[in-house]
């Protein structure tokens, strides 16, 4: 009866372990005492790289934004992970390089994006395979209209 009990056990607790929950953290820990501390019209680029160091990145086509982003996913065993929470903290300059706010965006800004995996999309004309594959015998050589081995539609030098 106890070896019975102990194998149950163990087979409980080997199953239980695969359902676990593996959580992480990814991006920036922000410091609540640290980003209060940022005051827009008192504070520069300066200071808020000194307070709360590098952003994850900044504007793309002007340098007027940092961005400080983290996020916290979960997933049971070998799923994908799914994002639990994100916050993006946005850091804006105004020309002369002060702080002229400071803001937080939460997972809302997250885009959904569900590709096609079997095909992609294109404009212009739709051909099968076998028009890809064979759609140039017959075209080279045939410049200007004239027949002939060459390019030029002569059989060589004279």
């Amino acid at each position: 009866m106890r070896k019975a009990l102990a194998a149950g056990l163990i087979g409980v607790a080997a199953l239980s372990a695969g359902c676990s929950q593996v959580r992480s953290s990814q991006g920036y820990l922000i410091d609540e005492t640290l980003l209060t501390s940022i005051q827009p019209g008192v504070d520069n680029r300066e200071s808020v790289g000194k307070t709360l160091g590098r952003p994850t990145f900044a504007a793309q086509f002007d340098d007027r934004e940092w961005y400080y982003v983290s996020r916290n996913t979960a997933q049971y065993a070998f799923l994908s992970p799914k994002v639990t929470s994100q916050s993006i903290l946005v850091v804006s300059f105004d020309e002369k390089g002060n702080v002229a706010k400071v803001e937080r965006r939460g997972p809302e800004q997250i885009a959904r994006i569900s590709p096609v995996s079997d095909k992609t999309e294109t404009l212009g004309r739709k051909s099968s395979f076998f028009e890809d594959l064979f759609g140039n015998l017959g075209q080279v050589g045939t410049v200007g209209g004239v027949g002939g081995s060459g390019p030029t539609g002569r059989d060589g030098p004279r």
